[in-house]
């Protein structure tokens, strides 16, 4: 990808988008943040509306797993294989960082509540995030049903938050 196959496709001249863009790596970083931060926005929409935190992570969850975001799945994947673009690696972390704070907000919401029993919920966000990412990053390559994926990420949540197991199980669909 170059700055003058952006042009072309955009349909103006190269100079143009030399003028707005340092270089296509910053190209590449504006346009991943751009995807992944909109999917995050989706998903507190989602959950927003919402107040039990159970059903709120097993909401989260189900859409995370449930195979439709494969195209997002997709960009971060790409990422990473791509992160000696440091501009892009900067943002790929950017982008993890709010995921992370979005997940420990919402595992420290279910322990104010007293719901959850969790001594670091920082550490629980960071190993959902991993989990989802890995689970996700199976579904591009169709290893393993949707729904089987969804079953073993709610059982190794529902351990670390301290629930009873079937506590975060989705209806098979």
């Amino acid at each position: 990808m170059t700055l003058r196959a952006v042009a072309a496709e955009a349909g103006v001249a190269p100079a143009l988008v030399a003028h707005y863009t340092p270089s296509m790596d910053a190209v590449v970083a504006d346009a991943f943040t751009a995807i992944v931060a909109d999917e995050l926005r989706e998903i507190e929409r989602i959950v927003s509306d919402v107040d039990d935190p159970a059903t709120r992570l097993r909401l989260l969850l189900s859409t995370l797993l449930d195979g439709s975001r494969d195209d997002v799945t997709l960009v971060w994947v790409q990422a990473w294989g791509l992160a000696r673009n440091e501009e892009l690696a900067g943002q790929v972390r950017a982008q993890m960082d709010a995921w992370i704070e979005f997940l420990e907000a919402e595992v420290r919401r279910g322990v104010e509540r007293g719901l959850f029993v969790v001594g670091d919920p920082a550490a629980v966000a960071r190993q959902m995030l991993g989990m989802i990412d890995g689970l996700n990053a199976h579904a591009l390559v169709r290893w393993g049903a949707s729904a089987e994926r969804r079953a073993l990420m709610g059982t190794a949540v529902e351990a670390m938050l301290g629930l009873e197991r079937g506590a975060l199980a989705v209806a098979a669909g």
